[in-house]
C-alpha cells in the first residue's frame, strides 16, 4: 500500500512539473519605469535593481529552483503580491498624489527594515541593505517627491 502511495505521488510530483507559472520578461526599462517620471540616479537604480526589482518589477530573474513546482507556484504567487504592492515598471502611470504615497511607502518600509523581506534575502544576501543605502533610498524618495509636488 505504501509502495503505490509513494508512486502515485512521484507520478504527480512529475506530472505538475508540466504545469508552468507565467514569468514576467525583459531586461529594459518600460514605457511607464520610474526612471521616466522622476530623476533616478544610477546609484539608486542600481540598488533597486539588486535589491527590490525580482519582485517589484517586471524584470525578474528567476533562481534555478523556480523551475520546480510547486516552488515555482509559489514564487509566483509571491511576486505577483509584491507586484501589487508596487511595480517600478508601472510607477509612471500612476497620477502624482498615487505615486507620492508609493514612494513615500518605499521609504518607510525600506528605513523600518521590513523591505526586503526577511525571507528573501536569507537566500539572495546581496539585496539586504545596508543603513548607507536606506539612506541613499530615503533621500531619493523625498527628492523625488518634491520634484512631483513641482510638476503640473
Amino acid at each position: 500500500m505504501i509502495k503505490k502511495i509513494l508512486m502515485a505521488l512521484l507520478f504527480l510530483f512529475v506530472a505538475i512539473q508540466f504545469i508552468r507559472p507565467g514569468r514576467n520578461s525583459g531586461d529594459g526599462a518600460s514605457a511607464n519605469d520610474i526612471t521616466h517620471r522622476v530623476h533616478t540616479p544610477d546609484t539608486v537604480l542600481n540598488i533597486l535593481k539588486r535589491a527590490c526589482y525580482d519582485c517589484h518589477s517586471n524584470h525578474t530573474n528567476y533562481p534555478w529552483y523556480t523551475n520546480i513546482n510547486p516552488i515555482g507556484w509559489w514564487m509566483r504567487g509571491h511576486i505577483n503580491d509584491g507586484k501589487r504592492g508596487i511595480n517600478f515598471s508601472d510607477l509612471s502611470s500612476f497620477n502624482a498624489k498615487k505615486l507620492d504615497h508609493r514612494l513615500g511607502d518605499v521609504a518607510e518600509l525600506t528605513d523600518s527594515h521590513d523591505m526586503p523581506i526577511e525571507s528573501y534575502t536569507w537566500i539572495h544576501k546581496y539585496a539586504k541593505l545596508s543603513n548607507e543605502e536606506i539612506a541613499l533610498l530615503k533621500n531619493w524618495t523625498d527628492s523625488a517627491r518634491k520634484e512631483l509636488s513641482l510638476k503640473p
